[in-house]
């Protein structure tokens, strides 16, 4: 009979401690909601030529570039890569279920589109926050890091590789409050799962070199991180050429603190 009291007591205890496994301890870190449904990243690894990378390309008659429907873009003619474009897509329709209106303003920019964006304002051509800055600023390296706040430089824009966008609005502000603060925070919250990521977050410790914070820029990161990676393993700032003020990428180090200047999430 005290045999079997014993048994009984001895299954009490271990039914005991296995409930007590099952519960989670409060001081470990459990994964939130928005981590448990995440995908993990697919990144394709293919190899990029180098006039790809510095965007040496026509999206508009390049095979793996795609037009971006009117419906989606407040632009006419204009390309992404068909794999971010699809992505897009399905997070465009996500996030109209949720009431939010994704547009792209901006996607891919070869060489030349943005050669004449850069040319403009190093000129004075095009006015930076006023002013001309071949006036204000005749030190070039001091002028092509005023342009770089917001601008890059041709072949070093991610806009070449035809994974990143623009959306909605050019002006942090803009999505700081209604519905860009909605949109924002849709973005921050829910773009992962489809494979975008905020390629410029505010500067700090983890990223102290770099652009300015956009919130809207996103970036497709399944093409874009083999692509940056070979961008870091195969390129020099010797390499960025072929438009006025070119000679500043060597004494700013273009390529380790702006093409690598980013999110390191994005990386």
């Amino acid at each position: 009979m005290k045999k079997n009291y014993f048994l009984l007591a001895l299954i009490l205890v271990l039914i005991a401690c296995n409930e007590t496994t099952k519960k989670p301890d409060p001081t470990t870190n459990q994964p939130t909601e928005m981590e448990e449904k995440k995908p993990p990243i697919i990144r394709t690894h293919k190899v990029y030529p180098k006039d790809e990378l510095i965007g040496k390309v026509n999206p508009a008659s390049h095979p793996d570039f795609t037009k971006i429907e009117a419906k989606y873009t407040t632009k006419s003619n204009i390309y992404l890569r068909k794999d971010a474009y699809t992505a897009f897509k399905e997070m465009h329709a996500a996030a109209l279920k949720d009431g939010i209106n994704l547009k792209i303003v901006s996607a891919a920019r070869p060489f030349n589109h943005q050669k004449s964006i850069w040319e403009a304002k190093w000129t004075g051509a095009r006015k930076v926050g006023g002013k001309d800055l071949s006036q204000a600023m005749p030190n070039g390296k001091d002028r092509a890091l005023e342009i770089l706040k917001f601008s890059s430089m041709p072949g070093t824009s991610r806009h070449h590789w035809g994974t990143d966008i623009d959306l909605n609005n050019l002006e942090n502000s803009w999505f700081e409050s209604g519905e860009g603060l909605r949109i924002y925070n849709w973005l921050r919250d829910n773009a992962l799962v489809y494979g975008y990521c905020q390629t410029y977050t505010p500067k700090g410790a983890d990223r102290p070199h770099g652009y300015e914070e956009e919130k809207w820029h996103w970036s497709y990161l399944p093409i874009s991180m083999d692509m940056v990676q070979q961008y870091q393993k195969f390129l020099k700032d010797t390499d960025i050429a072929g438009f006025k003020g070119s000679e500043t990428a060597t004494e700013i180090g273009i390529v380790e603190k702006y093409v690598l200047g980013i999110n390191p999430s994005c990386k």
